[in-house]
């Protein structure tokens, strides 16, 4: 898939798919995966600057990103991201786990994944199933595995086995 040209502030070529970068000035507004395809140079400050920090992720997974996101979702969704972007790399939490947490059901955890503007960044591949990786993978199978591809890249990446 070929983004159309200029649709987004910066692309970043991961070795198995990559990401889209859309930002003002400010505040990063929306990351999103693609399949794998060219990079693109940042047309912004802070474009340059989320590229930096994905490379830095790229080199060292144990890497804490601190870009500055466009506040997005419900209350309740925020709260689950918050609690996401605590979980280091290398580790892994079930929807159960965190639904437990956050005092509530795994079934909105599992949504609150899904909705998530800013992969990687905050990182959802790190929510799995209790069975297994499961999630915002799972719920997008339509698209031949791409995305449960992606997430099984990410935890590899980090040293998870799955």
């Amino acid at each position: 898939m070929t983004p159309p040209s200029g649709a987004y502030d910066a692309i970043f070529a991961a070795p198995a798919f990559a990401l889209s970068i859309r930002c003002d000035d400010d505040e990063i507004v929306a990351i999103d995966f693609l399949k794998a395809c060219p990079p693109q140079a940042a047309n912004t400050p802070l474009a340059a600057e989320a590229l930096r920090q994905l490379q830095a992720y790229l080199g060292d997974p144990s890497f804490v990103f601190s870009l500055p996101l466009r506040p997005a979702g419900t209350a309740f969704q925020r709260r689950v991201w918050a609690r996401i972007a605590a979980i280091p790399g290398g580790a892994t939490e079930t929807y159960g786990q965190l639904a437990k947490s956050l005092k509530n059901a795994p079934r909105a955890v599992g949504q609150a994944c899904g909705a998530n503007p800013y992969p990687v960044v905050v990182p959802c591949h790190r929510v799995v199933a209790a069975g297994g990786l499961g999630g915002f993978a799972r719920q997008r199978e339509e698209n031949g595995g791409f995305l449960l591809d992606i997430k099984r890249w990410l935890l590899a990446h980090e040293g998870h086995r799955t």
